[in-house]
């Protein structure tokens, strides 16, 4: 065995908080801890029993740091599979750099970003798809990006891509060995079957890889933009969607003359949303600006929800704002159907066809129905998280891809009639892309980048 560094790090959100943790993980984890703690009748502990917490005090030699709580985890059954201390302090930001400054004092190296889990991956106790899941359930954004890494981290994916690799290795290994024993395995009529049971593993392959779509939006959230003319609504419902007053509302068209873009989540849907100026000819320098912003905006965005007011009738403005999004992803609100109506569903038809869903901001009706239209448009079907394995990285997506167009490769070589041997290097190109996705043949420098994202202390 290797003796490993004894590294350290405050695993807690570097903010002034309630209670702060300071990591210790390595080898000599418990002898360093040792010679900082102390017990409250002032005893040192020169032996730790696992899974077990220790009130006492953090000393700097003679001088009293902190009052704290000491968890004790003795490998492999920790998270780094390494003797592992965990100090629960005060949650200063003063006291736990004090603290980590006394680890290192005596003994410890400041640990590196993610060196934490890339222990445990190294460890065995993760692997490389369950590692990336532990910084994707940091980053979440809703409910269904948590539970979607939470599914991961307990090795959904994992077990995925491991069944899969099985039937390749098994298919690969019977190749192999009838063409080194011909005598004891015939592969007579072997590749028309192979064609058969391969059908499965692509589909399934095909499926991981279509969920990528899905997966971006769970993680990621959708570029929104809402677009109209002046004084349509456009603020009020940014309102109703944020939940607080975030964008002025007055009688006064032109209000908003810059984009205020906010992140909500609707629905379990991350949107990153921006309220832009109302489009319109004006000779205002300043409006012209905004209006041209909200165009970049909405040039670049994935989805896009134009705002008309249903009180008065269309105009120029208007049709050239149905004009624009023509060939784009797009709803058509018609506000403010609480008040008297000149425009309905038949008449905006007649200028598009994208989805047209009445609401009215002031009542807030027609919100849930936009709600759902989102949710329908970019999600591939009911996404149960508990059932699907959705994929959000896209390493893991290219290579999916990468061993997709392997089995391809299998079917053309079999229609073509290539021999048994020139099918095995495409059923092991599609095992080795299944297998970089969970880390079981890997490079050092994709470990590094993947581990490199991670925060200081996890």
């Amino acid at each position: 065995m290797i003796k490993s560094e004894t590294i350290a790090a405050i695993a807690t959100g570097m903010t002034n908080s309630g209670i702060g943790i300071v990591r210790i993980s390595g080898d000599d984890a418990f002898s360093i801890a040792s010679l900082i703690f102390k017990t409250k009748s002032g005893k040192s502990l020169n032996e730790f029993e696992s899974h077990r917490a220790y009130y006492g005090y953090i000393y700097d030699g003679e001088k009293l740091i902190d009052e704290v709580l000491m968890l004790v985890l003795k490998g492999p059954k920790s998270f780094t599979t390494e003797d592992t201390v965990e100090i629960n302090c005060h949650g200063g930001l003063f006291v736990m750099n004090r603290i980590l400054e006394v680890c290192i004092k005596n003994g410890c190296r400041h640990a590196t970003k993610g060196e934490f889990t890339k222990r445990a991956f190294l460890g065995g106790r993760l692997d490389l798809s369950e590692a990336e899941a532990v910084i994707d359930i940091i980053n979440s954004k809703n409910e269904l990006s948590m539970m979607n890494s939470t599914s991961q981290l307990r090795g959904s994916l994992n077990e995925k891509i491991k069944n899969i690799r099985n039937i390749l290795l098994e298919k690969t290994a019977f190749i192999e060995a009838a063409l080194d024993d011909p005598e004891h395995y015939s592969l007579d009529g072997y590749l028309d079957r192979l064609k058969e049971d391969l059908y499965p593993i692509y589909n399934d392959i095909n499926e991981l890889e279509n969920s990528f779509n899905s997966g971006k939006v769970v993680k990621e959230g959708i570029n929104t933009c809402i677009l109209g003319k002046p004084n349509v609504g456009k603020s009020s419902l940014m309102n109703i969607l944020v939940g607080e007053e975030r964008a002025i509302v007055t009688d006064i068209a032109g209000t908003t003359r810059d984009t205020l873009t906010e992140n909500i989540v609707l629905d379990g849907i991350s949107l990153n949303i921006a309220d832009t100026a109302g489009i319109r000819e004006t000779e205002d320098t300043v409006e012209k600006i905004g209006v041209t912003k909200a165009y970049e905006y909405a040039d670049n965005s994935d989805f896009i929800i134009m705002v008309i007011d249903s009180s008065v009738s269309l105009n120029d403005e208007d049709y050239n704002i149905l004009e624009y999004i023509k060939n784009k992803n797009a709803v058509v609100l018609l506000n403010k159907t609480d008040l008297d109506t000149v425009i309905d569903e038949d008449i905006i038809s007649k200028y598009t066809d994208k989805k047209i869903i009445p609401i009215s901001a002031k009542n807030e009706t027609g919100i849930n129905e936009l709600s759902n239209y989102i949710k329908d448009s970019f999600l591939s079907g009911n996404i149960n998280v508990n059932d699907s394995i959705i994929i959000t990285n896209q390493r893991h997506k290219a290579l999916l891809t990468e061993a997709k167009e392997s089995i391809n490769n299998v079917f053309d070589g079999i229609d073509l009639g290539v021999t048994e041997d020139l099918v095995t290097i495409d059923l092991v190109n599609a095992y080795e892309c299944l297998g970089y996705i969970i880390g079981e043949s890997i490079s050092d420098d994709v470990i590094n980048e993947v581990f490199s994202k991670f925060c200081m202390g996890k």
